[in-house]
Protein backbone atom coordinates (compact mmCIF):
# COMPACT_ATOMS: atom_id res chain seq x y z
CA UNK A 1 0.00 0.00 0.00
CA UNK A 2 2.77 2.54 1.23
CA UNK A 3 5.87 1.30 -0.76
CA UNK A 4 3.82 1.47 -4.33
CA UNK A 5 2.97 5.55 -3.84
CA UNK A 6 6.65 6.19 -2.77
CA UNK A 7 6.27 7.01 0.61
CA UNK A 8 8.09 6.74 3.54
CA UNK A 9 6.33 4.78 6.83
CA UNK A 10 8.68 3.47 9.76
CA UNK A 11 5.69 1.05 10.71
CA UNK A 12 3.45 0.15 7.42
CA UNK A 13 1.79 -2.26 9.70
CA UNK A 14 0.91 0.81 12.35
CA UNK A 15 -0.60 2.70 8.74
CA UNK A 16 -2.32 0.07 7.53
CA UNK A 17 -4.12 -1.06 11.25
CA UNK A 18 -5.00 2.67 11.37
CA UNK A 19 -6.56 3.15 8.08
CA UNK A 20 -8.15 0.31 8.29
CA UNK A 21 -10.12 1.37 12.12
CA UNK A 22 -10.45 5.37 10.12
CA UNK A 23 -11.57 3.59 6.68
CA UNK A 24 -13.93 1.72 8.41
CA UNK A 25 -15.48 4.71 10.52
CA UNK A 26 -15.53 7.21 7.79
CA UNK A 27 -17.38 4.17 5.19
CA UNK A 28 -19.95 3.71 8.14
CA UNK A 29 -20.40 7.33 8.32
CA UNK A 30 -20.92 7.62 4.65
CA UNK A 31 -17.78 10.33 4.62
CA UNK A 32 -15.94 8.17 2.22
CA UNK A 33 -17.55 6.06 -0.44
CA UNK A 34 -17.69 2.06 0.85
CA UNK A 35 -15.02 0.86 -2.15
CA UNK A 36 -11.81 -1.19 -1.86
CA UNK A 37 -9.73 2.24 -3.26
CA UNK A 38 -7.69 3.25 -0.75
CA UNK A 39 -8.24 7.14 0.32
CA UNK A 40 -5.45 9.28 -0.83
CA UNK A 41 -6.46 12.15 1.90
CA UNK A 42 -7.10 9.86 4.53
CA UNK A 43 -3.91 8.46 3.68
CA UNK A 44 -1.82 11.30 3.52
CA UNK A 45 -3.54 12.62 7.02
CA UNK A 46 -2.24 9.39 8.56
CA UNK A 47 1.40 9.49 7.22
CA UNK A 48 1.65 13.65 8.29
CA UNK A 49 0.55 12.05 12.08
CA UNK A 50 2.88 9.06 11.80
CA UNK A 51 6.02 11.39 10.70
CA UNK A 52 4.81 13.98 13.36
CA UNK A 53 5.52 11.75 16.05
CA UNK A 54 1.81 9.24 16.51
CA UNK A 55 2.90 6.00 17.30
CA UNK A 56 -0.80 4.36 18.62
CA UNK A 57 -2.80 2.98 16.22
CA UNK A 58 -6.14 3.90 17.95
CA UNK A 59 -4.77 7.40 18.67
CA UNK A 60 -3.16 8.04 15.50
CA UNK A 61 -6.98 6.25 13.66
CA UNK A 62 -9.40 8.90 15.87
CA UNK A 63 -6.60 11.77 15.18
CA UNK A 64 -7.06 11.07 11.48
CA UNK A 65 -10.73 10.46 12.05
CA UNK A 66 -10.93 14.14 13.16
CA UNK A 67 -8.71 16.14 10.98
CA UNK A 68 -10.73 14.33 7.68
CA UNK A 69 -13.90 15.24 9.24
CA UNK A 70 -12.96 19.02 9.61
CA UNK A 71 -10.97 19.09 6.62
CA UNK A 72 -14.64 18.26 4.85
CA UNK A 73 -16.76 20.70 6.63
CA UNK A 74 -14.02 23.38 5.90
CA UNK A 75 -14.26 22.66 1.92
CA UNK A 76 -18.12 22.44 2.65
CA UNK A 77 -18.10 25.50 3.90
CA UNK A 78 -15.98 27.26 1.48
Amino acid sequence: MLVERGLEALNVELVSDAYAIAANYLRRSGAIPDTLVTDERLLKILIKLLQHGEFNKIRLANKAIARFEAQGEASAVA
